[in-house]
């Protein structure tokens, strides 16, 4: 029983982490929507940027046309959109990365209900008596 409530905190942990990883996704592609927009006011065909290549490292770049640009669409596949497709994309990507979430967070609370269930189990055969409300600590 131990085993497996060890193998329960472990997965709730890993749950969480996997919830938060989609969060920085979300958060990837709110940026570039908020790119894009700012491409569209200035009204410019030509961009100067700085390009992040790693390990902080930037460069200039400077871009003849950007009215199209390449989004990762998963699996390390690129594909060109205009800025209308782009954002129409990213609002799908960003509605279905956001159900998911739900559904991992959905996920994380049941797995803390049954660590909860497995403790209280295990305090009940040991006889101990419950910890007070002010010495337990929330999960999420």
């Amino acid at each position: 029983k131990l085993f497996a409530t060890i193998l329960t905190l472990f997965s709730d942990r890993k749950v969480l982490e996997h919830r938060d990883a989609v969060y920085e996704k979300i958060a990837q592609y709110l940026q570039l929507k908020n790119t894009i927009k700012s491409i569209q006011e200035t009204g410019s065909k030509e961009l100067k940027t700085d390009v992040d290549l790693g390990c902080n490292f930037y460069v200039q770049a400077h871009v003849p046309d950007a009215s199209k640009i390449y989004v990762a669409v998963g699996f390390g596949f690129f594909v060109e959109f205009t800025h209308a497709e782009a954002l129409k994309f990213i609002e799908k990507k960003t509605n279905q990365l956001t159900e998911y979430t739900e559904v991992l967070t959905k996920d994380a609370a049941k797995i803390k209900a049954n660590i909860r269930m497995v403790l209280e189990g295990l305090r009940e055969l040991q006889g101990l008596k419950d910890l007070p409300e002010d010495r337990r600590r929330e999960m999420f």
